[in-house]
């Protein structure tokens, strides 16, 4: 009897040490700022999301490291069927609690970017410096600049911003929104390329952006890109010149008045892939996911040439004499 009383007391005593060091806890991530991935963060939760969708959202998203706390809180707080939808920017620092104070009311961001496939980052910076009601802290820095305050080093910055409606409010800098889109590109890119095709004649990984971003250029049907993407492939295999014209383009700068002529098509530049053999040295846009699954994940075909079939898509043919016909065809005609 001694024993199971004392089994008892010490049972009792160490329930009672253990839920004093959970409110300990509980209290210390109520009041303790979270540690967010950067200083603004915008996320997207769509209608219907559960608690626990919204939690993995903000641990993907940067605002937290792990979901389980969070969960315990909206449990405890009794929020759980109060968290609602919207576009939301949080900015640190942040607690906890004022975390759900947002979810619950709904506040939403005053502001909204939408980073377009195919732009380039001229344009991106264009767009961003136009934003009103935001902080530009970047304005007067050089792109080399900017990329080393985003990245740490001074690579070019074409092609390393990813696709996405950003969301920002009145405290947000354009350096935080630069930031972002260059993480959430690195993201993407890393994993892609982790999960690439085998056999591909890419050297690293910045070479498969840039084919992704001539993808991205040449065609705006999705399920074209793999295609797009098993010519370059192939001629890239061969020997053979690309030979594309979004390349031709983007190293006339601002020369390029909507058309492009022979004379141009002739005239050599970095990014003349008709005078020039392998990839142009850097991206020429920004490409969107599917345009980097593309490059990653090229159609298996024989075909080496393609032309537009006036009517948003292209012809893929696998020898010249085949190629002259679908341009007689498709081109010559007009």
């Amino acid at each position: 009897m001694l024993f199971i009383k004392r089994f008892f007391q010490y049972s009792l005593a160490l329930l009672g040490l253990t839920t004093l060091a959970l409110a300990i806890w509980i209290v210390i991530f109520l009041i303790r700022p979270l540690p967010m991935a950067s200083e603004t963060i915008g996320i997207q939760i769509p209608a219907g999301a559960s608690v626990r969708a919204i939690a993995d959202q903000l641990v993907a998203s940067g605002v937290l490291t792990e979901p389980y706390s969070f969960l315990l809180v909206v449990k405890l707080t009794g929020s759980a069927n109060k968290l609602q939808a919207g576009d939301y920017a949080f900015n640190t620092p942040l607690q906890v609690m004022g975390l759900i104070d947002v979810l619950k009311h709904g506040t939403f961001d005053q502001f909204k970017l939408q980073l377009t496939e195919g732009k380039t980052f001229a344009d991106f910076r264009q767009k961003l410096a136009q934003m009103t009601g935001i902080r530009h802290d970047t304005l007067m820095l050089s792109d080399q600049e900017l990329m080393q305050q985003v990245s740490g080093q001074n690579d070019a910055p074409e092609g390393w911003f990813f696709p996405d409606t950003y969301f920002l409010d009145a405290q947000s800098s354009d350096l935080d929104l630069y930031k972002r889109a260059y993480q959430k590109m690195v993201q993407h890119l890393n994993q892609a390329w982790e999960q690439r095709a085998s056999g591909l004649p890419y050297r690293t990984m910045y070479e498969a952006l840039i084919m992704a971003s001539i993808v991205e250029k040449e065609t705006g049907v999705e399920e074209e890109r793999p295609q797009i993407a098993g010519v370059f492939v192939n001629r890239l295999r061969k020997g053979m010149r690309l030979q594309t014209d979004p390349t031709v383009i983007y190293g006339m700068g601002t020369r390029y008045r909507g058309n492009i002529s022979k004379k141009d098509l002739l005239a050599d530049t970095p990014y003349n892939t008709y005078t020039r053999s392998g990839l142009p040295p850097t991206p020429i846009a920004l490409p969107g996911l599917a345009s980097i699954q593309a490059a990653l994940h090229p159609a298996n075909t024989n075909a080496l040439y393609f032309v537009a079939n006036g009517q948003g898509r292209h012809v893929f043919t696998a020898t010249l004499e085949a190629h002259n016909q679908a341009v007689r065809a498709y081109q010559l005609k007009k």
